[in-house]
């Protein structure tokens, strides 16, 4: 079993299990091999603030989790519906491909899986919100 494989640079914070652990001088590389252990990049987490858009709101959910700020009992059916709602108004198959994935994720319980799947919409949901072409 590989497990999840975290490449960090030097400095860098990652939170895992409710521990933040910070990189040393140099790039590195760690292997988590707990399956199902609660990690986040602290480069990536939202502050609550900036949870202002649908799918924003959503990777905030999942990062709540992650954190263990929030269960994964109570994130699961508002994320559903979140997720649910923006198949709504994602259409193009590359979105459905994204929110099918992070459904599966969080019906797994798999909600870094499920940060990312979300995290690759972020770009066109802002180009949605400024309406600049796709």
């Amino acid at each position: 079993m590989s497990g999840l494989v975290l490449k960090l640079g030097p400095g860098e914070r990652v939170l895992i299990n409710g521990a933040v652990i910070e990189n040393g001088d140099r790039r590195s590389r760690l292997s988590v091999m707990t399956p199902n252990a609660n990690i986040l990049r602290l480069r990536d987490a939202l502050h609550p603030e900036e949870a202002n858009t649908p799918v924003r709101r959503l990777c905030y959910a999942a990062q709540l989790v992650l954190s263990g700020d929030m269960s994964p009992e109570a994130s699961r059916l508002p994320l559903l519906r979140g997720i649910e709602q923006l198949s709504q108004a994602l259409t193009d198959p590359d979105s459905h491909r994204k929110l099918a994935q992070a459904t599966d994720a969080v019906i797994a319980g798999q909600y870094y899986q499920v940060l990312k799947a979300l995290r690759g919409l972020l770009a066109r949901e802002k180009r949605l919100l400024v309406g600049e072409p796709g």
